[in-house]
């Protein structure tokens, strides 16, 4: 057999092509956190999806109280297989997904960020992935409430977000990057 033949050529000529990440978050922490030693305190609260590179580029502030929030990413596959695509970050430690954090202090007009979790794509198992390949899906499901809480914040750890391939929950509506 010639080198690149077989399944796993058909892996990587699936990879290179478009796909989407399609984020299901739920537990949302609501619309207020309130003070505590050294934190004054948010209200307003809401959660999108950060740009790369471009941290005022949020898209589809979603409220801290919804019941659900989705996000729906394009990206593609790399031909050595890494995930790239405008929402998909690049630093040291690994490629993930910014989901920021944005409310007002007391006395503020403005929402400004104040926390962000981030979706570390490199815990995502390489049968996932290879799945997500051909399916033209990744899915990343979680919780965005705390221990304490308050909005999830950091780099947010398995089990903590379900990686998954193939099709969007039907419990989580809102397919295009919107709520209902």
């Amino acid at each position: 057999m010639l080198p690149g033949a077989g399944r796993d050529s058909a892996v990587r000529r699936s990879h290179t092509g478009g796909m989407h990440l399609h984020i299901e978050a739920h537990t949302l922490p609501g619309r207020n956190c309130g003070p505590g030693p050294g934190f004054p305190g948010i209200s307003g609260i809401e959660v999108a999806v950060q740009r790369k590179d471009r941290p005022a580029e949020l898209l589809d502030p979603q409220p801290g109280d919804a019941p659900t929030a989705t996000w729906t990413l394009p990206c593609t596959f790399t031909a050595d297989g890494e995930l790239r695509g405008p929402y998909v970050q690049n630093r040291l430690g690994g490629r993930f997904v910014y989901l920021s954090w944005l409310g007002r202090r007391p006395g503020e007009e403005v929402s400004r960020m104040f926390r962000r979790a981030k979706l570390m794509l490199d815990e995502v198992a390489p049968r996932v992935l290879d799945e997500a390949r051909l399916s033209g899906v990744l899915v990343a499901r979680l919780a965005l409430t705390d221990a304490q809480g308050g909005p999830l914040c950091g780099r947010v750890p398995l089990p903590a977000v379900v990686w998954s391939a193939g099709e969007p929950s039907d419990a989580f509506p809102g397919r295009a990057g919107r709520r209902p």
